[in-house]
């Protein structure tokens, strides 16, 4: 069984942004002489050294100065907000899939950033989307060995046995990357010991057939519990 993560498959690069035009707020944003457009605005102007015009016996008092600044608002340069923040439709957005069927939650389960999956679960993100090859937020998370995001998207009942078209459970993506407090927090919440992936392997076959001793060893205490726990005591005479 061979998973490979998103990560290997498609590369997010985040473009810079660059801003387009000055704050029109700052008087000190000018553009160069000859501009078509002048926009007027009154600040205290400071005549400066040298300067012939400026007259240190003229009439018009320093504070009532106008300086000419050329910088454009966003409504004059004709930038409209086309829609305001509140009339979006968030739900829709937070589970919007892409090409491949993930999520945002199935992406930040995927690469470990755990503060953006319980960001998006509190805003309202479905954990028990899949994606087009039947990924699961869960599968993935196991896949990389994230223990905290496997108990938040246990914490909201998902399907902790799903199975996808690679062949593998969550437990068995656990087992395969040696993930060992993933695997036990997996068995703690009733993974399926008996799941076997394409290749015939169950998750302790494949921790055998790996040489994962402590996987092995965590999967064979949680045997013997289940054991000790279906013993019925014999009742006394």
């Amino acid at each position: 069984m061979e998973h490979t993560q998103p990560a290997e498959d498609l590369s997010l690069t985040q473009q810079p942004l660059t801003p387009e035009f000055g704050d029109p707020e700052d008087p000190r944003d000018e553009a160069p002489d000859g501009s078509d457009t002048v926009v007027l605005s009154l600040f205290p102007c400071t005549p400066e050294p040298g300067n012939p015009e400026s007259d240190a016996g003229s009439s018009s008092p320093q504070g009532n100065s106008l300086k000419h600044s050329t910088t454009l608002t966003n409504r004059q340069r004709g930038n409209e907000v086309s829609a305001l923040p509140a009339t979006l439709d968030c739900d829709n957005l937070i589970n919007k899939p892409d090409e491949r069927g993930f999520t945002p939650l199935i992406w930040a389960s995927a690469f470990g950033e755990i503060e953006t999956v319980r960001f998006l679960l509190e805003w309202g993100a479905d954990p028990h989307i899949l994606a087009k090859e039947r990924e699961s937020a869960l599968s993935l998370a196991s896949t990389g060995g994230y223990t905290d995001i496997v108990g938040l998207l246990l914490e909201r009942d998902v399907d902790i046995n799903i199975y996808d078209w690679n062949g593998g459970t969550p437990l068995l993506y656990a087992v395969r990357g040696n993930h060992v407090k993933c695997v036990e927090a997996l068995l703690a919440r009733g993974a399926d010991l008996t799941t076997e992936a394409d290749s015939g392997y169950t998750p302790m076959d494949l921790a055998v057939a790996l040489g994962y001793r402590k996987v092995q060893q965590v999967i064979e205490n949680h045997i013997l519990k289940l054991f000790q726990s279906n013993l019925v005591p014999a009742d006394p005479e």
